[in-house]
């Protein structure tokens, strides 16, 4: 197995360019600060005076200054004032205050490198036969999935910190609603939801116990399919609380996004679309409205075989990405959507009655452009998760981007590991080449390690790992969408 090649040096480099270019290109800071989107500045004490009809008092700031903060008396005005907000374009100065902004960058940057990355791998091994190197652009999608998830855990744990409760309850309460969902969906056989788990979990406990007996161990594996079940309903539960809130948030910005380009039907024509696009991901892996359909056609008394299954599978992983880039595509109407809540709250408090305090305008005004890039990762988040575990999916499962149809792919049997060079024929090389065996022979400890690895995690168990955790995330995505549907047409209004 090759481990130095180019698919390394080109991974290095890119993590170069990566760490050196941030500064200067990004394609995160370009998609807030490309003048596209538009935020609301708070008006300022002067105005909200003026709107008010009274004068503010020249020496208010000084009194206010000289008797301290406790001692003044707020600013108040009337809530029907003709208020109307200035909308100025999203600069770099405004996005470097944003809170989590820093992550943000860095992780929407990476997303975008690795996606780079993936397609020189997949050029690459369309060019060369490099089935015996390891598949560098799979372990960038993996790591992209693996950053995601602690991003939304980070968002999640900002809301356990906070002092008010309600959103700690709204996660718990979707964690066990995912966790009995899990369950259910578990127990369903694998003629209905083609995941490929079993199969999978068999091949790797299989060749566990192969693996132990070629190193000399009389070892089996105690793992009963039972406790591998609930071990998985528990990482569905946590991931289905990670996804609460960037559920609640799409249907948030979707109804807004839809109301703001009512005159636009081709856009809420895609709008609609991208908000239903995870019920498609689901739908592709229930068996009998997907495979067995398109396979096995019924027509009349018999039954016409429309596309092979190996077709299938291509096409599958075609729709998910394409799905994937519409939303990705539709990603500034949502945004747009998000900040003008700023407007739309100034004209709520237009049709109230009473006295608000001048800072508490300013202050609701300001925090709906504070949390954008909260609003973007949760927006993003799940979107890559869906299209890195269908890539990591393709190249990890042994599928093919090809819809013509192929031979199917035979799962590679368990081999012994290649062992390593003897340490006698390093040994008569000459005495100036001693870093060069030193590295010859870390190599060839790292590809047998790397070999024992691909011979107990075969493309089966990849497939049904992939497979379940790509249609889970849009599973999640599924349920706390439409009950944020639910929550802001109805629960809100009433």
């Amino acid at each position: 197995m090759a481990l130095m090649g180019v698919q390394l040096v080109v991974s290095l480099l890119a993590a170069s360019i990566m760490q050196r270019m941030a500064p200067h290109c990004s394609f995160a800071r370009w998609l807030l600060c490309n003048g596209s989107l538009f935020r609301f500045k708070h008006p300022t004490e002067g105005e909200l005076c003026a709107l008010a009809g009274k004068q503010m008092p020249k020496t208010s700031r000084r009194e206010r200054r000289q008797n301290g903060a406790g001692d003044s008396k707020p600013l108040t005005v009337p809530r029907d004032i003709d208020l109307h907000l200035e909308a100025v374009p999203v600069n770099v100065l405004d996005a470097l205050v944003l809170r989590f902004f820093v992550e943000y960058q860095w992780l929407i940057d990476f997303a975008v490198y690795a996606l780079g990355i993936y397609l020189f791998t997949e050029g690459y091994y369309c060019v060369v036969d490099a089935s015996k190197e390891v598949n560098i652009g799979a372990i960038w999608c993996v790591l992209t999935i693996l950053f995601c998830l602690r991003m939304l855990y980070t968002l999640m744990s900002h809301y356990f910190r906070s002092d008010e409760g309600g959103e700690r309850s709204v996660c718990l309460a979707f964690g066990f609603l995912c966790l009995l969902v899990a369950m259910l969906v578990l127990v369903v056989r694998e003629d209905y939801l083609e995941f490929g788990l079993e199969p999978g979990f068999a091949s790797l406990f299989d060749n566990l116990e192969v693996f132990a007996k070629q190193q000399g161990y009389e070892w089996s594996v105690p793992v009963t399919k039972l406790t591998v079940k609930l071990c998985l309903a528990a990482v569905c539960a946590f991931i289905g609380a990670l996804l609460a809130f960037p559920g609640l948030r799409l249907a948030q910005t979707h109804l807004d996004a839809v109301q703001m380009n009512a005159d636009r039907p081709l856009i809420q024509i895609l709008l609609h679309t991208g908000f239903l696009s995870p019920l498609v991901v689901l739908v592709l892996w229930v068996k009998p409205i997907a495979r067995d359909f398109l396979g096995n056609a019924p027509m009349g008394k018999t039954s016409v075989t429309l596309i092979s299954s190996s077709t299938f599978s291509s096409v599958r992983l075609w729709t998910v990405v394409a799905l994937c880039f519409l939303r990705l595509a539709l990603t500034r109407y949502h945004l747009q959507a998000y900040l003008n809540l700023a407007q739309k709250w100034v004209e709520q408090m237009k049709r109230e009655a009473g006295r608000i305090a001048a800072i508490d305008i300013q202050r609701k005004v300001t925090r709906v452009f504070c949390y954008l890039t909260v609003v973007t990762l949760q927006y993003l988040t799940p979107i890559l998760l869906i299209l890195f575990s269908t890539l990591a999916l393709k190249s990890l499962g042994d599928f093919s981007w090809g819809l013509v149809p192929e031979t199917p792919g035979v799962t590679p049997a368990v081999v012994p590991p290649t062992a390593a060079p003897p340490v006698s024929a390093l040994e008569d090389d000459e005495e100036g080449e001693d870093m060069e065996e030193d590295v010859q022979a870390t190599v060839a400890r790292l590809s047998e390690a790397l070999g024992a690895l691909r011979a107990v995690l075969t493309p089966l168990f990849y497939r049904g790992l992939f497979a379940f955790f790509t249609w889970w995330v849009a599973a999640c995505q599924v349920i706390s969408s439409l009950f944020g549907v639910y929550f802001h047409q109805y629960l809100m209004q009433s």
